[in-house]
């Protein structure tokens, strides 16, 4: 019951207000049977929310794995003799 006061922002005393408009419309015998169906109804939409949930994680990493493209190394933007040793400091071949 917390959840549906916060849900709706209700203060203590209204809340016991419509529940004793609800005890007086559908009576005593009527209660347990509306609780058991709110229950019931309340875990089924809860079911259905977490499969679509999946559903949607599930799509988006197919998607987003066929959207990947192949990462190949970086390839030098400068060509390299084969007798000149490559430096840090930018002075190869210098002595």
């Amino acid at each position: 019951m917390s959840l549906i006061a916060s849900f709706m922002n209700l203060a203590g005393p209204d809340l016991i207000v419509i529940l004793l408009i609800i005890l007086v419309l559908f009576g005593a015998k009527k209660l347990p049977e509306l609780a058991r169906g709110m229950g019931q109804a309340v875990k089924e939409f809860q079911k259905a929310k977490d499969e679509f949930s999946d559903e949607l994680h599930k799509a988006g990493k197919s998607e987003l794995e066929a959207a990947k493209p192949e990462v190949k190394p970086p390839q030098s933007t400068v060509a390299r003799s084969d007798n000149q040793p490559a430096s840090s400091d930018g002075k190869a071949g210098q002595a």
